[in-house]
């Protein structure tokens, strides 16, 4: 019997500990194959369950009604946000900010599994910069929509410096971002309160958006949390 599938495609330094890229069968589903994501030997992400990824994107755009939308992307991981994002012909622009180099280079040099076809969208730009740090400044330009996956919560940030943009002043800078009805929207593995007021300071209108499925990995239901916020 040959033995389940199991590949290490890298395994690099980054500025917030190790990366790790990999591929595996999954032994309760012989014959599927995942790409997986790890962070100094944490799980990350992983191409098999992308819902709460894809309902970022989908659910802010059943919240605009606008056409020729311009999305901006914080945080570019497996890339199923910004798929979905491209997914729509409503979507002129789709602009990614990816934190770490090694991740732009992983779908560049097609080791995930959307990188086909991402590469050769032509709607699609993705930057290497922080997109904290790029929120906190003065707008250069204006989206429609902004979409944050970066880090694990609102509470539970994968950098020191992360966290102003969850505060009420952070909000309020990413907000001169956005255009005149725009959305924000940011991806969360836990409910936040603090971050529901700080929204709620800002915004008009906050919609807290769970998104649920069965993990049958490890066999529990496991709910991830969706934060949108418009005027």
């Amino acid at each position: 019997m040959d033995k389940p599938l199991f590949e290490i495609l890298a395994y690099e330094p980054t500025e917030l500990g190790t990366l790790c890229l990999r591929r595996r069968e999954l032994l309760c589903e012989p014959g599927t194959i995942i790409t997986e994501v790890t962070l100094n030997h944490e799980f990350l992400m992983s191409s098999y369950l992308t819902a709460s990824e894809r309902a970022l994107s989908e659910v802010a755009l059943t919240m605009h009604a606008g056409t020729h939308l311009r999305v901006l992307v914080g945080g570019l991981g497996l890339g199923y946000t910004a798929n979905a994002a491209l997914a729509s012909d409503r979507v002129a622009r789709c602009e990614v900010i990816e934190y770490l180099p090694q991740v732009i280079a992983w779908l560049k040099d097609g080791m995930v599994p959307l990188s086909e076809k991402l590469n050769a969208e032509s709607r699609l730009e993705v930057t290497h910069s922080d997109v904290y740090q790029h929120l906190l400044g003065e707008p250069t330009e204006h989206h429609d929509l902004i979409l944050i996956d970066v880090d694990h919560s609102p509470d539970e940030n994968l950098g020191t410096a992360n966290g102003q943009f969850y505060t009420a002043e952070g909000l309020r800078r990413a907000k001169l971002h956005l255009t005149k009805g725009g959305i924000l929207g940011v991806w969360s593995y836990a409910e936040s309160s603090p971050f529901v007021d700080a929204l709620r300071e800002v915004f008009r209108e906050v919609r807290v958006e769970p998104v649920t499925v069965f993990n049958n990995l490890i066999d529990v239901e496991q709910t991830d949390w969706l934060f949108f916020a418009h005027d």
